[in-house]
C-alpha cells in the first residue's frame, strides 16, 4: 500500500492535467456522446495503467532477482538513452528510464481510415496531439470492433500494432516488457524517434512529425553505431527498405491520379484493386531478381490492400530527404538542426509544406523564398 500511496503522491498532479485535458467536460457532448466518452475513458485507464507500472530502471538493473537478459537489455537501453541527450540534443528527463511489465505484443493498436476512392486520412482530433490520422485503442478487440463499424460505413481501414509511442513529455515514457526480445539497436533507434517527439511536436502535422522523428532515428542510429564501433547497417537492408517504401510511394501517386480522375466510381474501383496488383507484381519482381529471394515485407504485401495500409507510409517517410537536407546545411549540428525544424513548425501549414518541398527539391526552381522561414 505504501508503494501505491507514493506513486499517487508522485504522479496524481500530471494525471489529473493529463484527464482535465485529454476531457474537457464541455468537449464530451461534442465527441458523439456516450461513443465519444467511451473512448476517451479507455485512453485514460490504458494511459493509467501503463502509469501505474513503471519501475525505475535503476532498481530493476540493481535488483538481484532481475532475469540476466533483462538486465543486459535495460543496461544498453541506459546507454542509448544518455547518447540521446548528450549526442542527439534530445530532452533530457525521466522518459525511457523507468520499466513497465506490458502483458501485450502491442501498447495500442491505431485503427487508420480513408474513404473508398481517396487516400485523403480520416483525421481525428484531440486536445493534447491536435489532429492525427489515426485512433489509438489500448485492447486489440477494441480496435478491430472500431474498424469493423468503419468498414460499415463504406470506408477502407487498417489496424496496425504500435510497439511504442510519446505523450509528448506529459509523462516519463517507459520501456515496454515487449521490447526485450528487441536488439540493442532496434530499442536504440525507438529510443531516439520517441524522444525526437518530445523535442517537437507541431498540432495537425502528422507528416511533419512522424518524417522530423524518423529522420532523427535514422541518424542518431547511424552516429550510435559509429560511436560503438558497430558497423554499418547492411546496405542491403538499407537499400531493400528505401527501395519497397520508393514502390509504395509510386503506387499511392499512381492512386492519387486515378482517384481525381473523370472515371466512373465502377471504373475506378476496378483500377484500384488492378493497380494493388501491380504493387504485388513489382514488389515479387523487385524480390526475385535483386533481392536474391528474400522476402522481407512479403507479410504485408500478401495481406490485403487497401488505402489506408498505404497511408502511414506517406505520413512516416514523405519529408525525410528535407530533413536530410536541412542536417546537411547546418554541417551535421544538432542543436542548430532542431532549431531550424523548430523554425520550420513556427510556420503555416502552407508555407511549411512549401519549405519541405524545396528542402526536398520537389519544388520548382522559381517556387518562391520559403527558406526564409528556415
Amino acid at each position: 500500500m505504501s508503494r501505491f500511496f507514493l506513486f499517487l503522491r508522485t504522479n496524481l498532479g500530471a494525471l489529473d492535467r493529463f484527464l482535465r485535458c485529454l476531457v474537457p467536460p464541455a468537449a464530451i457532448f461534442l465527441l458523439g456522446g456516450c461513443s465519444g466518452l467511451a473512448y476517451y475513458g479507455q485512453l485514460a485507464e490504458g494511459q493509467w495503467q501503463l502509469l501505474r507500472a513503471r519501475v525505475p530502471v535503476t532498481d530493476i538493473v540493481a535488483d538481484p532477482s532481475t532475469d540476466p537478459r533483462l538486465r543486459q537489455r535495460l543496461l544498453h537501453a541506459e546507454q542509448a538513452r544518455r547518447f540521446a541527450s548528450e549526442q542527439l540534443k534530445l530532452p533530457d528527463n525521466r522518459s525511457y528510464r523507468v520499466y513497465a511489465d506490458l502483458g501485450r505484443p502491442f501498447v495500442v493498436w491505431n485503427v487508420f481510415a480513408t474513404p473508398e476512392l481517396s487516400l485523403e486520412p480520416v483525421t481525428h482530433c484531440f486536445p493534447i496531439a491536435g489532429c492525427v490520422a489515426y485512433r489509438g485503442y489500448y485492447h486489440q478487440g477494441a480496435a478491430r470492433g472500431a474498424a469493423a463499424l468503419l468498414r460499415q460505413e463504406g470506408l477502407d481501414v487498417y489496424v496496425g500494432g504500435v510497439e511504442a509511442y510519446s505523450t509528448l513529455g506529459w509523462f516519463d515514457d517507459p520501456i515496454l516488457s515487449s521490447m526485450v526480445s528487441w536488439s540493442d539497436e532496434r530499442l536504440a533507434s525507438l529510443i531516439f524517434h520517441e524522444l525526437a517527439h518530445q523535442r517537437l511536436y507541431v498540432q495537425d502535422d502528422t507528416q511533419f512529425n512522424e518524417s522530423y522523428a524518423t529522420f532523427v532515428e535514422q541518424e542518431g542510429t547511424r552516429q550510435w553505431r559509429a560511436r560503438h564501433g558497430l558497423p554499418a547497417a547492411s546496405q542491403d537492408s538499407v537499400r531493400q527498405r528505401d527501395q519497397f517504401i520508393h514502390l509504395v510511394l509510386a503506387s499511392r501517386q499512381r492512386l492519387e491520379r486515378l482517384y481525381a480522375s473523370p472515371l466512373t466510381v465502377e471504373s475506378k474501383r476496378a483500377a484500384k484493386q488492378a493497380e494493388f496488383e501491380r504493387l504485388r507484381r513489382e514488389y515479387r519482381q523487385l524480390r526475385d531478381s535483386q533481392w536474391k529471394g528474400v522476402g522481407r515485407y512479403d507479410g504485408f504485401i500478401n495481406g490485403p490492400l487497401s488505402n489506408a495500409k498505404l497511408l502511414p507510409f506517406g505520413l512516416y517517410d514523405q519529408w525525410v530527404p528535407a530533413f536530410a537536407r536541412l542536417f546537411a546545411w547546418v554541417n551535421g549540428d544538432w542543436a542548430r538542426f532542431h532549431d531550424r525544424v523548430e523554425a520550420l513548425g513556427r510556420l503555416s501549414a502552407a508555407q511549411r509544406k512549401a519549405a519541405l518541398a524545396e528542402l526536398a527539391g520537389q519544388a520548382r526552381p522559381d517556387a518562391g523564398q520559403s527558406r526564409k522561414g528556415i
